[in-house]
């Protein structure tokens, strides 16, 4: 089993699906380092030879920010946002969505499960 970044990657899958597995890197992103490594797309990853995956480790460190660098940086920037107090930056703070949905009736995700307002009594009309 390979290890990338840190990251064991799985057995028995497709190497550019098994390179997904590395945050940072998608579809895509595995589909050119694969084609830059000169390795085969439909190569499982246990069937990786010591010398591919040196190839492919080697372009993934010097070409992309993966895994604990670009979570930092990622996290960075957020706080970064928030200490400006900027729109995006308040968002974050409340734990609200930051990029325009609206929060009247969904939001559940980021808003968390709903708090019910004690001494509130339902009317009908």
């Amino acid at each position: 089993m390979p290890r990338i970044s840190g990251i064991d990657l799985p057995r028995h899958k497709r190497i550019d699906i098994a390179l997904t597995y590395i945050y940072g890197l998608g579809r895509a992103s595995a589909k050119a380092i694969l084609e830059k490594a000169g390795v085969n797309l439909a190569t499982k990853s246990d069937q990786m030879t010591d010398d591919e995956v040196t190839r492919v480790r080697r372009i993934i460190d010097s070409e992309y920010k993966v895994e604990g660098d670009l979570r930092r940086e990622v996290t960075m920037n957020i706080k970064r946002l928030m200490d400006l107090g900027c729109y995006r930056g308040l968002r974050h703070r409340r734990g609200l969505p930051v990029n325009g949905q609206r929060t009247h009736t969904n939001a559940r995700t980021r808003k968390g499960p709903r708090r019910s307002v004690v001494g509130k009594k339902k009317t009908t009309k």
